[in-house]
């Protein structure tokens, strides 16, 4: 018989685990890493920009993103490689890629926990539960039913907290749950002094994490559901379904055809327009995307355990235990241009080509796209993509990667009219440009003063013009803080020209 928690104890239990969560600085550094995703919006291009700029930021992130892009599941019809992640969100959906971004941030903030075997169960929990909660939103009528699948990730977290952080309460809940008199709700409560929902909700609200999203842990009545009658309350609804169906799925290979299976049909079927065919094909759904991301790692999926007997190493979590040093870039020159430049590129072009004869790229995403493969392929520290504006006369800078881009972008303007600096002469002359050393005279004397002041330190740069018949439109723009005594290369060269001459036939009117 398990022994739960002194009354007395459990104020204190809880005021603990708090501290900890809140007070630990390497938790609320995930707590402002998670905020600052949740709150990226998907309504305008400056929200894909904003997400892949987060996720090229972190080396081990790029490359889980784009190694998830290339599984079967994702793979294009073409079976042309994804190579930026500007397209990685185009293919896979901003959503489904904010919520893999999320999962992962959990994954390499409490992955090597000291009780890593606990904390993995719970992960990969969380994880499927984002899987389910984000099929389900792909049939949902609501506005913004994808919040559905980040609520789904955090419904666990309180469990995943508690394993983390106090693993003796964790097993003391487990114990009580195994006994079968407490539900899982009542045995937290017991033990903590309050549920795992509210410590998630209160952690959520700490991190300062939408009200939506925190209002969809708190669990939907006990019994048979009926349909909601509002978004947040169909949110509640999904985020306890996912969880279910998460559990169910870690205990058994064929999950459809057990009673947990049918208990949640029951429950559910329902309020989520559920029946057993499309409940054993959200199964077969999730089981293959899951397996997609074990795909992406090389990993062989680990058998399902028995019930209650415990799991090995989750499926989902060949994200955290990928080998991030087998992609190591090669080696760069001083000047921080990769010394694979020339294959970066190629598969940028690739990339980009593939966007444009699909016919259903738009163009903005192009635009992202090119500056990434620019940004990425040759190590620039800052790069921006600059447009006329013919209200004002002007060319502005619409978005950009790399150091401090707000600031650099906010202040790279410049006007429309004819001047003889090194901007308006490319695209006069419709010249792409290679500047090696910034520094020699020659170019200094081109340089207008508006970009000595806002990069003053740039000691190499490109501007590639983007000239359409007569028409100026504008610039790519990219620089480093060292000079670049080794150039492009001829075959480089010709590389950036196709990458450039793809977006300028999308900009082209057509014949």
């Amino acid at each position: 018989m398990a022994s739960a928690t002194p009354p007395n104890d459990t104020r204190r239990v809880r005021a603990a685990l708090m501290n900890k969560v809140c007070g630990d600085e390497n938790m609320f550094a995930l707590g402002t890493s998670i905020a600052r995703v949740v709150q990226m919006a998907s309504s305008d291009d400056h929200g894909a920009h904003d997400l892949a700029y987060y996720v090229l930021s972190d080396v081990a992130l790029t490359q889980r993103v784009l190694r998830l892009s290339n599984t079967i599941t994702y793979r294009t019809a073409s079976g042309t490689p994804v190579t930026t992640i500007s397209r990685a969100i185009s293919l896979l959906g901003f959503d489904s890629v904010k919520t893999a971004a999320l999962g992962m941030l959990l994954v390499d903030a409490l992955s090597n926990s000291a009780h890593a075997q606990s904390v993995r169960v719970e992960l990969e929990a969380s994880l499927c539960a984002s899987l389910v909660g984000r099929e389900m939103a792909r049939h949902s009528a609501y506005q913004g039913a994808e919040e559905a699948s980040i609520g789904a990730l955090f419904k666990n977290l309180g469990p995943l907290l508690v394993a983390s952080h106090e693993h003796a309460r964790y097993r003391e809940i487990n114990a009580l749950v195994a006994d079968g008199k407490h539900t899982i709700g009542q045995a937290s409560q017991e033990v903590l002094g309050c549920s795992y929902d509210a410590l998630s909700e209160s952690v959520l609200s700490e991190w300062k994490i939408p009200d939506v999203i925190v209002r969809s842990l708190a669990p939907p009545p006990s019994g048979v559901l009926k349909t909601a009658s509002s978004r947040g309350e169909w949110m509640r609804q999904v985020a306890t379904f996912s969880m279910d169906v998460a559990r169910v799925m870690a205990r058994s290979a064929e999950p459809a055809g057990t009673a947990a299976a049918r208990a949640m049909l029951l429950r559910f079927g329902a309020a989520l327009n559920l029946d057993a065919g499309r409940l054993e094909g959200l199964f077969a759904t999730v089981d293959r995307e899951m397996t997609s991301m074990l795909e992406s790692m090389n990993m062989e999926p680990q058998p399902k355990p028995e019930p209650d007997a415990g799991a090995g190493l989750p499926s989902v979590l060949a994200l955290a235990s990928m080998d991030a040093g087998e992609d190591e870039p090669p080696g760069r020159y001083p000047s921080g241009k990769p010394y694979n430049a020339r294959e970066l590129l190629l598969a940028g072009v690739q990339d980009v080509t593939q966007m444009r004869a699909s016919g259903q790229a738009r163009l903005n995403e192009m635009i992202l796209a090119v500056l990434e493969t620019l940004y990425r392929s040759l190590g620039f520290r800052f790069a921006t993509v600059c447009l006329k504006d013919a209200r004002s006369s002007q060319y502005r800078a619409r978005v950009a990667f790399g150091e401090d881009d707000e600031a650099r972008k906010a202040g790279f303007v410049f006007p429309a009219a004819s001047s003889r600096d090194v901007f308006h002469l490319a695209m006069e002359n419709g010249a792409d440009l290679v500047i090696s050393d910034a520094a020699a005279p020659k170019i200094r004397e081109l340089l207008p003063a508006w970009h000595r002041k806002l990069l003053p330190d740039a000691r190499s740069f490109i501007v590639l013009p983007l000239v359409v018949g007569k028409a100026q439109l504008g610039l790519f723009y990219a620089d480093r803080a060292e000079p670049a005594p080794e150039g492009v290369a001829p075959d480089e060269t010709a590389l950036i020209k196709a990458l450039k001459g793809q977006l300028l036939a999308a900009l082209s009117p057509p014949a």
